[in-house]
């Protein structure tokens, strides 16, 4: 039987823990060859030296099973570095058909106690890592389909968070880079679509080392799979990366515990028009105060949509 990615290849970053790691396993389990990226720093805030043991144990761990994997040790958010991943994945395997940005970090802290540096760092991290790869690996694509004067394969799976929807408190950093991926991604999406590529990005519910802190009052369950486990996230990016998805771009999921949820663009959730011919001061207190009056203090935009979700 023919497996869904077989003689499909695929990078993979911050492949080494977690979500990553799940992900590579899984396409690497429905035939794909995977370059499993990792920086090997072992603090959650990017701290401490960079390890080949990750990426490499990951690596391992496919071969062992039939699969095949090679190790990149790389940092996705440096630009050369990025584009030697790219140039590795087609070198090694003669083309990139599929890319996973996972890679990331946590700064947390208050917005009127964050410094510039716990900014920068989480921003260059999640939003240029991504955009980093996303670069190297279009150029490599385009390149590609005008060669052959038609459209190529092509898949990217980026990696968002609820965060961006509905705001987190400590994490005005995060917040920040998981909204600019979805933007990212939907500006890839159009720009990729005519050599054959498409662009989707998830926000996975999983318990990691990134989110040990967000889950803590969850236990795991005794027996049975985790609903929280990394690999119920790693099936949704098999199948984006697949054949199967051809017909699915620029797209925003959210994803655990056995569920999808397929997300629309924002609605217009209200409208009014000025009786003049630019709107006052008192116009728009009298039409827009009463709109939000009851509301939950602090509700975001989002903020129903995602409560909804979360009920499902």
């Amino acid at each position: 039987m023919t497996l869904p990615l077989e003689g499909r290849s695929a990078i993979v970053t911050g492949a080494g823990r977690g979500l990553g790691r799940a992900e590579a396993l899984e396409l690497a389990r429905l035939g794909a060859a995977v370059v499993v990226n990792d920086y090997g720093q072992p603090g959650r805030d990017g701290s401490g030296a960079a390890s080949a043991g990750p990426a490499e144990q990951v690596a391992a761990e496919i071969r062992a099973a039939g699969g095949t994997a090679v190790a990149h040790t790389g940092d996705v958010a440096d630009f050369r570095q990025a584009g030697e991943l790219v140039e590795l994945a087609a070198g090694t395997f003669g083309k990139l058909d599929i890319l996973v940005n996972n890679a990331g970090i946590l700064r947390d802290r208050m917005v009127f106690s964050m410094s510039e540096e716990e900014w920068d760092a989480v921003i260059r991290v999640h939003l240029k890592g991504h955009f980093n790869t996303t670069r190297f690996a279009a150029a490599h694509w385009r390149q590609r389909s005008k060669a052959a004067g038609k459209p190529v394969y092509g898949r990217i799976v980026n990696t968002s968070s609820e965060a961006f929807l509905a705001g987190s408190a400590g994490q005005p950093n995060y917040a920040a880079a998981k909204g600019g991926i979805v933007g990212l991604t939907t500006s890839t999406a159009l720009a990729l679509a005519k050599y054959g590529v498409t662009a989707n990005v998830i926000c996975p519910r999983a318990r990691t080392r990134m989110t040990e802190d967000v889950f803590a009052g969850f236990g795991q369950p005794e027996e049975g799979l985790d609903p929280l486990a990394p690999e119920h996230v790693a099936p949704l990016v098999g199948y984006l990366a697949s054949p199967a998805a051809a017909g699915v771009n620029g797209r925003l999921f959210v994803v655990h515990g056995g569920m999808v949820a397929v997300l629309d663009r924002p609605r217009v959730q209200a409208k009014y028009d000025s009786e003049q011919e630019t709107f006052t001061y008192d116009e728009l207190d009298a039409l827009l105060t009463p709109h939000f009056a009851g509301r939950p203090e602090g509700e975001t935009f989002a903020a129903a949509e995602v409560l909804s979700l979360r009920r499902g």
